[in-house]
């Protein structure tokens, strides 16, 4: 069963290299706080690993669970975040900001929030995600475009 089964709401999942680590922490124990039910994909400790691999346990995740949500962090969200963006069915968003990120979800339909594990604070990260996970599709005219994303070249 994932995670988000018992609400009605997407599953949600977090997954971080040892740079995104620390920060990573910090928003599970918010997600607690808020009890918003999520799943823990690692890494556990700040010991040395490779942003790709971190990605891979993500990407796999999302594909057992359609519809389900990430946030993925490394130190400075790109690495993650261009990883993630090599699976068709993901649409990774490196969000600095609470606007960025209802943009990334409201116009783009992204199902991954990239953070910075270096250049963000907690309080700012939380800011974010809590954006990021009340915004909707708003589906329209970005509709024809977000689906343009998962076309061949």
């Amino acid at each position: 069963m994932f995670p988000n089964a018992s609400n009605g709401k997407p599953p949600l999942f977090l997954a971080s290299d040892h740079a995104g680590y620390p920060l990573k922490v910090a928003i599970t124990q918010w997600l607690d706080r808020q009890n918003i039910p999520y799943q823990d994909l690692g890494v556990h400790s700040p010991e040395s690993v490779d942003y790709p691999d971190i990605a891979r346990r993500l990407a796999t995740a999302l594909a057992d669970n359609p519809g389900g949500l990430g946030i993925a962090l490394c130190g400075s969200g790109n690495g993650i975040c261009i990883a993630l963006n090599r699976y068709r069915f993901i649409r990774a968003a490196l969000c600095w900001t609470e606007e960025l990120a209802r943009y990334a979800r409201a116009h783009n339909n992204a199902n991954v929030l990239c953070l910075s594990g270096w250049f963000l604070s907690a309080h700012q990260a939380f800011q974010i995600v809590r954006v990021f996970l009340e915004t909707e599709f708003e589906g329209g005219r970005h509709l024809r475009r977000v689906e343009k994303l998962s076309m061949e070249p």
